[in-house]
C-alpha cells in the first residue's frame, strides 16, 4: 500500500536586485534590505517592505519602552539627574534613543522610496509635518498598490 506524497512546498521567489522593490517580500529579507539600503533615497520600495520594516522597528521600540517601564524609568523627571546615570532604566532608554536615531535615515530612506512605488515624489514626505491630516495622508499612500508609472523612479 502507498501513500500519497505531500505536495511540493512552493520555492521561495528569488530575491530582485537591490535597484529594484521585492513584491512579497518575507520578513527577514525586508528588514535586511532596509539596512542594506541604508540611506539610498533613489529606486522604489514595495509596500511589504515598507510595513516589514515598520513593524519590526517598532516592535524593537516597544520591547525597549516596556523594559525602560519595567526598571522604573521615570520620563517625568529624567531632566533633574542630567549629570549620570541613576539605574538600569536610563542606559536602556539611552539604548532605546540610539536605536531610535539608527533608524531614522532608514526610515525616512524606506518612506522616500515607498512613494516613488506610488508615483508620488519622495518629497512628499514633508507632509508628515502637518499633525495627523499629514500622517494620514502618508499611512494611506504607503498602503496603496503600486502604480506602473512610479517606474519612472528607477534608476534605469
Amino acid at each position: 500500500m502507498s501513500f500519497p506524497s505531500a505536495p511540493a512546498l512552493p520555492a521561495e521567489k528569488p530575491e530582485p536586485p537591490l535597484d529594484r522593490p521585492f513584491y512579497d517580500a518575507p520578513f527577514a529579507a525586508a528588514v535586511k534590505r532596509g539596512f542594506r539600503k541604508y540611506a539610498t533615497f533613489s529606486g522604489r520600495a514595495s509596500r511589504s517592505e515598507f510595513w516589514w520594516w515598520v513593524l519590526a522597528t517598532g516592535v524593537v521600540q516597544l520591547v525597549l519602552s516596556i523594559v525602560t517601564e519595567a526598571f522604573g524609568y521615570d520620563t517625568s523627571t529624567a531632566w533633574q539627574h542630567v549629570g549620570g546615570f541613576q539605574g538600569p532604566g536610563d542606559a536602556i532608554n539611552l539604548l532605546s534613543s540610539i536605536f531610535g536615531l539608527a533608524v531614522l535615515v532608514p526610515q525616512l530612506a524606506l518612506t522616500w522610496r515607498r512613494l516613488h512605488d506610488v508615483n508620488r515624489s519622495g518629497a512628499w514626505i514633508l507632509i508628515g509635518l502637518v499633525p495627523v491630516y499629514g500622517w494620514i495622508v502618508l499611512i494611506a499612500w504607503t498602503c496603496r498598490r503600486p502604480v506602473l508609472a512610479g517606474r519612472r523612479f528607477d534608476l534605469a
